[in-house]
């Protein structure tokens, strides 16, 4: 970096890492797309559709939030891609200035326990969110489930919120806020998260697929970006689609291209507001068996440790 960002960019204030950890599917990547106002980290209703450590940066008010984004944590699955995201999530606990702990409604699972022996671990803080509460039955069942929580762990906070309404939100802002130390901002005031726009473009292919055929295809599909460039006020993105099997690539075809059509366009249209542009985004698929179980393979498609 040069002395010129050092002089004008980096100052003081309040500033700290924040892991956002929990089981899959409690609403952890939702819950920093709203801090932020703005998508970062992709979302659906499938377990682990996360599958990377993602910073989100919030700069507001002379506080820096550097929000870590985490795969969930789970048990029982010994293929390559989830040890990649168990060590994904794990990493993210070390060296954090606060933990979230994001749990579901009053739910308490073995997945829960397993993350709960992993935050009793750290040094540093851990706030308990209890996450989509707005989808509770029978609201008087809350209280009691915080008092039988609250004796778990010494929780700095807990707190109910609902990440898609964004309820409470405003209020765990402002206890991370008060609990991060005073120090050097790390990122410029406008930057808002660590990751290219090329990673950002191919999670958003991904979700997609998740998102439309997240019954129909399992996990064993990624996506690499070929071609990324602006030809004038166009941005070209050609995206590579990785399954493991050929019924998968029908799958994802569909009937006459229909189902590729679909993903390509909402891919595109979800592209052109992150990037605010025109996108001209092409779709290729290839079948590459075994790449969700191979270390080597899974390296050389971006899922390297940080």
């Amino acid at each position: 970096m040069s002395d010129d960002f050092f002089k004008s960019e980096l100052k003081r204030g309040k500033c700290g890492y924040v892991a956002i950890v929990g089981r899959p599917n409690v609403g952890k990547s939702t819950l920093l797309n709203h801090i932020l106002g703005q998508k970062i980290s992709i979302t659906s209703r499938k377990p682990q559709t996360t599958r990377h450590q993602i910073l989100g940066v919030k700069t507001a008010q002379g506080v820096q939030v550097v929000y870590v984004d985490t795969p969930g944590l789970h048990q029982g699955r010994a293929q390559a891609l989830n040890r990649y995201m168990n060590r994904a999530a794990t990493a993210a606990l070390r060296d954090v200035d606060l933990v979230v702990f994001v749990v579901e409604r009053t739910a308490w699972t073995e997945d829960d326990e397993w993350v709960l022996e992993k935050v009793r671990c750290v040094k540093c803080p851990v706030i308990l969110v209890i996450n989509k509460v707005d989808l509770l039955a029978d609201k008087e069942t809350l209280l009691p489930h915080i008092k039988g929580v609250s004796e778990k762990m010494d929780f700095a906070q807990i707190l109910p919120v609902s990440a898609t309404q964004g309820d409470n939100l405003d209020a765990l802002e402002k206890i991370i806020a008060g609990m991060l130390p005073e120090g050097i901002h790390y990122f410029p005031e406008d930057q808002v998260t660590d990751r290219s726009e090329r990673f950002l473009a191919a999670e958003l292919v991904r979700e997609k697929i998740m998102r439309r055929l997240g019954d129909e295809i399992p996990y064993q599909v990624t996506v690499e970006i070929e071609e990324f460039k602006r030809v004038e006020k166009v941005l070209h993105i050609g995206a590579l689609i990785l399954v493991e099997r050929d019924g998968q690539k029908k799958i994802i075809i569909g009937r006459k291209g229909e189902q590729l059509k679909a993903i390509g366009k909402d891919a595109r249209l979800d592209m052109e507001k992150l990037f605010d542009s025109k996108v001209m985004l092409s779709l290729w698929i290839k079948v590459k068996s075994g790449w969700s179980d191979n270390e080597r393979a899974l390296a050389s498609l971006g899922y390297e440790d940080r």
